[in-house]
């Protein structure tokens, strides 16, 4: 099942790694046909032709009336994209952008997409690339009427590949990542932060801030840890990190006591914690 640290609803961004071509097709066809229910226009982007992509979708007889009103969309990622394309991650959000606006525009209430994006990640420079528009891209949901399940591969990309990727949501399945850093709809460098931290993402954590790039603005950058259960002081020590690196002050905002004490313990500077109640 996925999993979603906090105490909202589930924001709808879901990166589901899957091992069975025909589990992520269940999943998608389920994942959509409730955007249908809510009067989303709905998108599916998989590998495969045009045909190919609407017979998979009409197998339950969910979206027949949906396709002819052009409530339900298919775009195949092979025509979409050439072999080895190394997404650029604003560019894809503002197109995303554009496609939500223009269903609103139709009177659809938003924009739902399922999209298997395993051959998008399949090079370091791609898997880089994709992580950041990842959570560049739920930034933008956090705010509008988007919402996307991301499908992978992890027969083909393995576990850690999608870890990195999983780790840019705000949900995934289960056992994918210890944690979530993922957009919010604050305004300036802010970004919220669920799960632990701890000694098993020592590498996943600090590569995460990275591709964050939560410097866009002027001023300091918050990270809303109120759904943080733990950090211990290395995993902070990679916050200093990268304070120093980009000349910036980070704000964790927390429910936890701990930060603060080893803030001072270890006289980390770059870092202020708030606390919250």
């Amino acid at each position: 099942m996925p999993t979603q640290r906090g105490n909202g609803p589930a924001r709808g961004h879901l990166c589901w790694g899957y091992r069975r071509r025909a589990e992520f097709v269940a999943r998608a066809r389920d994942f959509l046909a409730a955007g249908l229910a809510a009067g989303e226009q709905v998108l599916y982007v998989a590998p495969g032709d045009e045909a190919s992509l609407i017979a998979q979708l009409r197998e339950t007889g969910q979206f027949d009336a949906g396709l002819r009103r052009g409530a339900v969309r298919v775009s195949s990622v092979d025509s979409t994209y050439t072999t080895g394309t190394v997404v650029d991650p604003a560019g894809q959000v503002r197109l995303y952008a554009a496609a939500t606006e223009a269903a609103l525009a139709a009177g659809f209430t938003g924009l739902r997409v399922a999209a298997d994006a395993t051959s998008l990640v399949r090079t370091p420079a791609q898997l880089d690339a994709f992580a950041r528009y990842e959570h560049l891209v739920d930034r933008y949901m956090a705010g509008h009427p988007m919402s996307a399940m991301c499908g992978y591969d992890l027969a083909e990309l393995g576990e850690d590949t999608v870890a990195q990727l999983a780790c840019m949501h705000p949900v995934a399945h289960e056992g994918a990542t210890p944690f979530h850093l993922h957009g919010h709809a604050g305004a300036g460098n802010v970004a919220a932060l669920a799960g632990e931290l701890d000694a098993a993402v020592r590498r996943l954590w600090p590569l995460a801030l990275e591709r964050a790039d939560l410097r866009a603005t002027p001023g300091p950058i918050a990270i809303d840890a109120d759904d943080l259960g733990f950090i211990d002081h290395r995993s902070l020590f990679d916050v200093a990190d990268y304070a120093e690196r980009h000349d910036k002050t980070v704000v964790l905002r927390t429910r936890l006591t701990t930060p603060a004490r080893l803030l001072e313990l270890f006289d980390l500077t770059g870092i202020r914690v708030e606390g919250v109640s």
